[in-house]
């Protein structure tokens, strides 16, 4: 278990000796001791799916050390012995539970934040906790906390540029980052704290209309509005907010906002559950990743409605719902106080426990895209030949054409390569459909560090390479991805599931075969290798005068014998038209498309 504790040696009935467990050194429990709740969970680290952190086991007790603190009167108390109490107890069983996952005692550790280290009996909490469970445990300071929780937003995205916050129980911390390519860049200061937490600045407004009239409260609130305003104008000078981020946000209309902590995913699922209720079937529930625009994160009156009106809201507890109206006081601030504004907010499930385990990756480790590290035990060794063969189907653009967007990377089509054959073997009438659902209730719901438009993009792309044929109630879960992405974007997922399409034709389970030896004839047959090229041509349909994509497979030929013992051109030649459909009308996304041609050649060796 702990540090504290020894692994007995011999069995306490038969005297036997035991030998220790065989630790799974690629697991670690992490506790995260928050203001409004306390995390336990345990991830795996070990490759190659590091870069996602894979939740192994995780488990949120509603303990609020917070209100731990704070008498009926709401005068602050330290924390009770029977809540202390409590605590040890629960880490107590997550030691036990880390021990069933064969997690190495000296790979728990216990992360606290803002209502542990402002607790005034502090040291006495974590003095009891170190001595009765031994497990390694870290004090984080304001700057720490605002520096690990930046950490955290950075795991979340394969890219992030914006300011960064992270509202708790007890506090708010601000940055600015730049993360790309493994490489994560934060103000030299780390992050400035303010007491602001969901919590704090609930009991806050509470007290400051105590006592008061009506005018009185209004002219108190105004005052400190007005302070807390001035306090983040102080800070974003603070943090030394570098000119390319300036420069971003005026031109483009504001800044990027990233979000993390309990109070700010509040507000995300208040905007999530308009936009499944009202929006016309928003497709995802998971939080990481959503982004709300400006108009929409800012209606703060909207939200705190929906919050007093709605029955149930997913995600948001009681104790959530209860400080609506605090966390909309400060998201109006920020919407004044920020200067060049806000152009879109993000937000993050990563916090505290994604950012102490992602500062720990290398940055080769970090570097790493999430949905194709994702998919990676789901690759055949046949997936990188599929991926080249998808990109040799992509062309570069032309003069009046653009080439693919940048949303559909190499990243994007590796993903897709790895996935190719999950869902293969499923009835027909249901491999589309699983497809579909495969980036937001399947196999890679949990993926984190995704966003919910690159989630759509992959679930586009595989559902195309299934046919398509969907049911409709599986039809509108199409289109409502289509919504989340450009109607160029959209388009372009129909071609590459449709090229992957044939290209499963070609090669259906998934290998290379080797040369067939031919026993009647006893010579070995050797099959084409298949190559892809696309071009943008002026001479396509049936009077060649259109313009469009040309798309060209070509069989390599080995030698001059002709035969096809696999059928590879008849195959090819019976599955083009389906590409060739991606290009008609009919298959527009909402009138954008481009026109496709698509052949098949042969490229036979020189004679001799």
């Amino acid at each position: 278990m702990g540090g504290g504790h020894e692994i007995p040696h011999r069995d306490a009935t038969t005297q036997k000796p035991v030998s220790e467990p065989q630790w799974n050194r690629g697991l670690w429990g992490l506790v995260d001791m928050g203001s409004n709740g306390i995390r336990l969970s345990i991830t795996d680290q070990s490759a190659p799916t590091t870069r996602v952190l894979p939740t192994v086991y995780a488990y949120r007790n509603k303990i609020s050390l917070y209100e731990a603190q704070y008498d009926e009167d709401g005068t602050k108390i330290p924390i009770s012995a029977e809540v202390m109490d409590d605590v040890v107890s629960m880490l107590l069983r997550f030691q036990i539970f880390c021990a069933d996952f064969r997690v190495p005692p000296e790979q728990i550790e216990i992360v606290a934040t803002e209502a542990t280290r402002a607790a005034i009996n502090s040291k006495e909490f974590c003095d009891k906790i170190r001595k009765e469970t031994g497990i390694k445990m870290t004090l984080l300071s304001k700057e720490d906390e605002g520096r690990i929780g930046a950490y955290g937003v950075a795991s979340s995205f394969s890219a992030v540029r914006g300011l960064v916050m992270d509202m708790g129980g007890g506090s708010t911390q601000i940055t600015w980052m730049i993360a790309k390519g493994g490489e994560t860049q934060i103000s030299p200061v780390s992050a400035v704290s303010f007491p602001y937490g969901a919590a704090a600045l609930t009991r806050r407004l509470e007290e400051l209309k105590k006592g008061k009239s009506k005018a009185e409260a209004h002219k108190a609130r105004e005052e400190f509005r007005a302070q807390v305003k001035a306090q983040f104008h102080e800070a974003y000078s603070k943090i030394q907010v570098p000119h390319e981020l300036v420069k971003d946000a005026t031109k483009n209309g504001g800044f990027r906002l990233y979000l993390t902590g309990g109070g700010f995913r509040g507000w995300g699922y208040l905007l999530l559950h308009h936009e499944q209720v009202a929006g016309g079937g928003y497709p995802f529930s998971i939080i990481n990743g959503f982004t709300a625009q400006k108009d929409e994160f800012e209606d703060t009156e909207k939200m705190k409605q929906i919050a007093e009106e709605a029955k149930e809201i997913f995600r948001v507890s009681d104790r959530r719902r209860a400080q609506v109206p605090a966390v909309s006081f400060l998201v109006s601030i920020l919407a004044e106080a920020i200067p060049h504004g806000i152009r879109e907010a993000h937000f993050c499930q990563g916090g505290v426990r994604e950012g102490v385990l992602y500062n720990r990756l290398h940055p080769e480790i970090r570097a790493q895209d999430p949905l194709e590290v994702a998919t990676r035990d789901m690759a055949k060794p046949i997936s990188p030949k599929l991926a080249a063969l998808v990109t040799q189907s992509l062309p570069t653009a032309a003069k009046g054409y653009s080439g693919v967007p940048e949303s559909i990377d190499v990243h994007m089509i590796r993903a897709f390569a790895n996935m190719f054959y999950f869902h293969a073997n499923m009835n027909k009438e249901v491999s589309s459909t699983s497809a579909l659902y495969s980036t937001g209730t399947g196999i890679l719901c949990s993926t984190h560090g995704s966003s919910h438009a690159d989630r759509a993009l992959l679930a586009l792309m595989l559902e195309a390479r299934y046919e398509g044929e969907l049911a409709p109630r599986e039809a509108d879960y199409r289109d409502s991805l289509i919504r989340l992405v450009s109607n160029e974007e959209a388009w372009w997922t129909q071609y590459i599931g449709v090229v992957g399409l044939v290209l499963s034709r070609a090669f259906p389970a998934g290998v290379v075969q080797d040369d067939l030896y031919d026993v009647a004839h006893r010579t070995i047959l050797k099959k084409p290798e298949i190559r892809i090229s696309s071009e943008y041509v002026d001479n396509l349909g049936k009077k060649g005068n259109k313009q469009g994509l040309m798309v060209t497979f070509t069989l390599v030929w080995a030698t001059e014998n002709r035969d096809d013992p696999m059928e590879v051109k008849e195959t090819l030649y019976r599955h083009l038209k389906n590409l060739v459909k991606v290009g008609k009308k009919k298959h527009a996304i909402n009138g954008w498309r481009i026109k496709v041609g698509a052949q098949v050649k042969d490229d036979y060796p020189n004679d001799l």
